[in-house]
């Protein structure tokens, strides 16, 4: 009994020290890949890092991008109304009109600044009507009519053929604001919605600072003569729906003009 007891006594001494060993073994194997995961966090983390600092990059370079293009657009906005003798605020004051216009009417707001970026090429096509026609003081007769009215067409021209959006919907700016809703515009005599509303709220916001602007072949209209023009051309001219955002938000376009007004 006792050897048996010695030998069980033997074994489990034994399976002790080989439980000691593995367990031992195990340790130093968690240890081991702890280092090793230490070593492969702090590498994921500095990967990690420096992927994030080349998006912070990327993200600057894009905004830098994207606000050169905007004052590219609006410079070559403001050239094409040099050449006939408008101020670089009327490109201004119409870039603001829109965007109010484009709030109340509900397009988003990010759209509604892109048309503001936009609608200063509205006239972009100007630049290649020549100059004895661009400035000539007084009425145009029937030919330089129908030169003058090529701007449009010139001017989405030029942009049509750009993918990028801002370029884009400088193309239909350009394109549509001559339109009027009753279908009696250029270039191509649309109607109605059928005008994209870009174009229909340019249309608006350059004809208001037309009038009330001093030009080359006529001096600026006071206020109630444009509001009676206006209310007459609701539903003829101008989409009646911006005509009424017009003046439901009236004292807005009129700070605006204030705050922008021309020097001479």
């Amino acid at each position: 009994m006792s050897i048996n007891k010695n030998k069980l006594i033997d074994e489990i001494e034994t399976l002790k020290e080989e439980f000691a060993k593995t367990t031992d073994k195990l340790i130093k194997d968690v240890k081991r890949q702890d280092k090793i995961m230490a070593r492969s966090d702090k590498r994921q983390r500095q990967e990690y890092d420096e992927l994030q600092k080349k998006f912070l990059e990327v993200e600057a370079l894009q905004k830098e991008i994207e606000d050169t293009q905007k004052e590219v657009v609006f410079t070559m906005g403001a050239i094409g109304e040099s050449r006939s003798k408008e101020t670089g605020n009327h490109v201004k004051r119409v870039a603001e009109y829109s965007k109010v216009l484009a709030l109340h009417y509900g397009l988003p707001a990010k759209e509604a600044e892109m048309l503001k970026q936009a609608s200063p090429m509205h006239d972009i096509g100007k630049i290649a009507i020549p100059d004895a026609v661009l400035n000539k003081p007084g009425r145009f007769n029937e030919e330089e009519r129908k030169i003058m009215d090529t701007h449009a067409q010139l001017g989405y021209d030029m942009l049509k053929m750009s993918n990028r959006p801002l370029l884009k919907m400088a193309a239909t700016v350009a394109y549509e604001h001559h339109e009027k809703w009753n279908g009696t515009g250029y270039p191509n005599q649309l109607k109605g919605e059928e005008i994209h509303i870009y174009g229909r709220i340019t249309a608006l916001a350059d004809v208001f600072d037309a009038l009330g602007s001093d030009r080359c072949y006529k001096d600026a209209w006071d206020d109630e003569k444009i509001f009676i023009m206006f209310k007459e051309e609701r539903g003829e001219h101008f989409d009646p729906q911006l005509i009424d955002i017009f003046f439901e938000n009236l004292d807005d376009f009129l700070k605006i003009r204030e705050s922008l007004k021309d020097s001479f």
